[in-house]
């Protein structure tokens, strides 16, 4: 499946390339094997080494000179998972697109600020909806609310939002989006799920 986005760079085919590989000891939870050695090769913890890398950033920096207003008036509601390099993915660049990532890609009532403000301060008109294969969410379930009430004693005020079929999320996530009161563009909502395997975008029909 192939569609495309216009861009100030032109057309780019959302046929993305290689996924981002998972091997350098920064992409490593605390406690895995490797990401403590990882971080010591560096001189600290991997905040240390992300700070670094930002100093050698910083030293090449130019002011781009951009608006905040994002260039192709679109905001992509996206997983958090480490997996997904967006940029990369769907051809963009830096300024393009306003980028809202959470657990699961699913649209929760901060989504829904988060668009609310890109919409009506920021002018964007489209929503491009990313869920993925093989998603964490997908093997938990609201019982892990109850687990964490048990552990902290307090319950948490918001839904795991766990799912079991991708395709009916997405769909329940560009619903949220069109009824929401709150936005005024609701004509450009599109939903897929991004194949981790292959990084090809998979494009759910809203009615199913």
């Amino acid at each position: 499946m192939r569609f495309f986005v216009p861009s100030h760079r032109g057309l780019h085919l959302l046929v993305p390339t290689n996924v981002l590989g998972m091997s350098t000891s920064a992409h490593l939870p605390a406690g895995t094997p490797g990401a403590s050695a990882g971080a010591a090769r560096t001189g600290g913890t991997v905040t240390d080494r992300l700070v670094g890398a930002n100093h050698q950033y910083a030293s090449g920096f130019e002011d781009p000179g951009m608006d905040a207003r994002p260039v192709l008036q679109v905001a992509v509601v996206a997983c958090m998972d480490a997996r997904l390099d967006l940029h990369d993915a769907l051809g963009l660049a830096l300024g393009d697109c306003h980028t809202i990532r959470n657990a699961g890609g699913v649209v929760t009532d901060d989504v829904i600020r988060s668009l609310t403000i890109s919409q009506r301060a920021l002018g964007t008109r489209s929503v491009v909806l990313i869920h993925h294969t093989n998603c964490g969410l997908e093997s938990l379930t609201e019982e892990f609310r109850h687990e964490l009430e048990m552990e902290v004693g307090q319950r948490p005020a918001w839904a795991v939002e766990a799912f079991r079929d991708v395709d009916q999320d997405v769909r329940q996530s560009m619903q949220r989006i069109r009824t929401s009161p709150f936005l005024p563009h609701r004509d450009d909502i599109r939903g897929f799920v991004f194949d981790v395997k292959t990084g090809l975008l998979r494009e759910i029909d809203p009615a199913g």
